[in-house]
């Protein structure tokens, strides 16, 4: 199956791009994937241009030892589809047997409504300074620093500079007691462009660090009258 869905995805990754301006190039890498004698655009009429990505594998139909249709999604503007590849199988190789069906995405779920929490406004004041503290210490990746703000035996890894934080934007802590608590934080990280300039050019939006919204669940725990961080992952959705 492993070997099905990888022929499948890369004849997609072929078959579903396409321009007018250069049809011989598709032609030529659509060779190996057809049959002796198969139409070298299999079905393209040679105008016209698309272009496709996120080609992932979403499951096979064996209909026997020989033949199965493997179904793979993808992506082209925004538009999410499948395609459906029929493949033949001769115990070693394989070969798109039939022209493949584009097939419609079902789209995304419905998310339902959940109630916003009841928030415990002291605790997120208190946790505020410590956390705006670890998340720097964490784009930075500074195991020195990274220890003034997390629990003790505690070693959490950072990102070696590879992001900054622009901003903490909300610390959500649920309302509750204990000295170990579930809170939701978050923050703004500075993506760099990496284009090299000493100073990115205010005019031009592409040199600009890009700031990028995400949210992290955190295990806090109060040590000695301050909060540390316990553990940190990415935040799930509260469960209505």
């Amino acid at each position: 199956m492993t070997q099905a869905a990888a022929f499948a995805n890369q004849f997609a990754a072929v078959y579903l791009n396409f321009d007018a301006s250069n049809p011989q190039q598709r032609a030529e890498r659509l060779k190996p994937f057809l049959p002796q004698g198969a139409q070298e655009q299999f079905g393209w009429n040679g105008y016209g241009r698309m272009s496709a990505g996120a080609f992932q594998f979403t499951g096979i139909n064996v209909r026997d030892a020989n033949n199965a249709v493997v179904t793979v999604t993808y992506q082209a503007g925004s538009r999410r589809g499948l395609l459906s590849v029929p493949i033949y199988y001769d115990g070693s190789k394989f070969v798109v047997s039939e022209r493949p069906g584009l097939l419609p995405d079902s789209g995304p779920a419905g998310l339902p409504a959940v109630a916003d929490p009841d928030r415990d406004s002291a605790t997120e004041a208190e946790l505020r300074p410590q956390l705006e503290g670890f998340f720097k210490a964490y784009a930075a990746g500074d195991q020195v620093d990274l220890q003034r703000y997390v629990a003790n035996g505690v070693t959490v890894e950072g990102f070696d500079g590879a992001l900054t934080l622009a901003q903490l934007k909300d610390v959500v802590v649920p309302a509750g007691e204990g000295s170990t608590r579930e809170v939701t934080a978050v923050v703004v990280w500075a993506v760099s462009s990496g284009g090299g300039a000493a100073t990115p050019r205010t005019d031009d939006p592409a040199t600009q660090p890009a700031g990028l919204e995400q949210a992290y669940r955190l295990t806090v725990e109060k040590q000695g009258g301050k909060w540390f961080v316990e553990a940190v992952q990415g935040a799930s959705r509260p469960v209505g």
